[in-house]
């Protein structure tokens, strides 16, 4: 199915200004559904002249008018879309169609189409949501809805069937849904709400000692009131919180109060706040794992200097970039805001590190080509050490004698794996060399990671017309593949 974008712009001739003030009604519309117990049909006018369903939106309040999705339909010849307003019955469906208007230009026609075969005598309930939709039907006609920068978030933003309110021109409700009262019973709101002045029950809840500021769901209010802007904000009280959003309704610019939207996110917010909590402690920890180590790896580089045998101060430098590139890791993940870590970072600190610490003082260029993308901590952490190990390897027995010469790490990224090769154009393999029979401590511990927490393979093979390349192969869940 064609996206409303890719529909605009194969088969009209509307501006890109056009189209995102239609993205931006497409955005709300969710709202005019609801209120209006209707399906919504957006329509445009193609290059040949005909009308086009570019969207279509059904309400979650009710029956929808359309089982089947009309976006792409071409009808024939419609006066009710000519027009461009007016009401019309046909059959079981009613229709009323509003012109959209971006400033002076017509853009579309939004219909408004309702299933009769289920309409009933409406209820005071049906009756706030029909006469709010109206009014915002009417501004979407005049081109003051959707609202210039206003942006709701889908998941978050409440919606009609969690609360409604309607307020009056002066911020006096007129009009609660039960599921509105409900979540101002939760902020201690006593009585009934209808004619009470919503701004100021929202000041009493939030005042308290040291609250000197206007809380902020009443400032919310008094925007949308005053200055005809829509806001978001939040309500605190005795332990529990309520999301609003504030809707001006201006019809032929004429204030006439304000539509609110409530939420009651008590739960969402403690979830929020637990999972945060969360989170601070394991950055927290892998801190101190952090510190520890660096610790660790001063305390084995201070041992080294002391030694005077030659094998026994190689062997504790070599733990010393052990150790190193296990910090790295856990530095990494302490400033992350989840279990995952863009490995490049980590990849090329990893690969300085083994240039600084090599034995041979050989000068050797160490480089990266692609990335390795987002990883999980449990893939990150053997990966910088088995890297390590490999780049340390090609680094101190590629180039004897002090030689110079270039290593090459060079990584493939797929949505199931991860290819790493690491290239060196030194001395080669030894004669004979079976890496599974290999006794350097390095390559153990290669074999080790690889197979034991990498789940992945690894081979070690001649690379012409001289060198070695080293190649890794680490296998992906779907969860984690691809950057984000």
């Amino acid at each position: 199915m064609s996206t409303l974008a890719e529909l605009v712009r194969s088969r009209t001739d509307l501006t890109p200004l056009d189209l995102d003030h239609l993205q931006r009604l497409v955005a709300e519309w969710q709202l005019l559904a609801d209120l209006s117990f209707a399906d919504l049909v957006l329509w445009v006018r193609t290059r040949e002249g005909h009308w086009l369903a570019a969207a279509h939106m059904r309400p979650t309040t009710g029956p929808t008018t359309y089982p089947d999705d009309v976006v792409g339909a071409e009808p024939d010849a419609d006066p009710r879309l000519d027009r461009g307003t007016g009401v019309e019955e046909s059959g079981q469906v009613r229709r009323e169609a509003v012109p959209v208007r971006r400033g002076e230009r017509v853009l579309g026609v939004l219909s408004r189409d309702t299933n009769l075969a289920t309409a009933r005598v409406p209820s005071q309930l049906e009756l706030a949501y029909l006469s709010s939709a109206g009014e915002l039907m009417q501004m979407v006609g005049e081109g003051t809805f959707p609202f210039p920068g206003s942006d709701p978030d889908p998941e978050h933003s409440p919606r009609v069937g969690d609360g409604l309110m309607r307020l009056d021109r002066t911020g006096h409700v007129v009009y609660a849904s039960p599921n509105a009262l409900s979540a101002y019973r939760r902020l201690g709101v006593t009585g009934d709400l209808l004619g009470a002045h919503l701004g100021h029950t929202i000041a009493r809840l939030s005042a308290g000692p040291g609250k000197l500021d206007e809380p902020r769901g009443s400032a919310a209010l008094a925007a949308a009131l005053r200055f005809r802007e829509p806001r978001e904000s939040e309500v605190e009280a005795r332990s529990a919180v309520v999301s609003l959003r504030a809707l001006p309704l201006v019809p032929g610019g004429e204030p006439r109060g304000a539509l609110v939207l409530v939420r009651d996110v008590t739960e969402v917010r403690r979830r929020d706040r637990a999972i945060m909590g969360k989170d601070a402690t394991i950055r927290e920890i892998h801190h101190r794992v952090k510190n520890n180590l660096q610790t660790v790896a001063a305390l084995l580089r201070m041992q080294a200097r002391r030694m005077t045998d030659p094998a026994a101060q190689a062997a504790l430098q070599e733990s010393v970039r052990r150790v190193g590139s296990i910090a790295v890791v856990h530095e990494t993940l302490s400033l992350a805001l989840d279990e995952r870590v863009d490995f490049d970072e980590i990849a090329d600190k990893v690969l300085a590190m083994c240039a600084e610490v090599a034995t041979t003082g050989a000068p050797v260029v160490v480089r990266r080509e692609g990335s390795f993308g987002i990883l999980p901590a449990e893939v990150a952490t053997p990966l910088s050490m088995t890297l390590t190990e490999l780049v340390q390897n090609a680094v101190e027995h590629a180039y004897p004698d002090g030689r110079s010469g270039e290593i090459d790490v060079l990584v493939t990224r797929a949505p199931d794996r991860l290819d790493v090769d690491v290239v060196d154009d030194g001395a080669g393999l030894p004669e004979g060399f079976d890496l599974q029979a290999s006794t350097r401590l390095g390559l153990q511990i290669v074999r080790t990671l690889v197979a034991g927490e990498l789940r992945g393979s690894l081979a070690l093979e001649p690379r012409a017309p001289r060198g070695t390349r080293a190649r890794l192969s680490v296998p992906l869940q779907p969860e984690v593949s691809g950057r984000d």
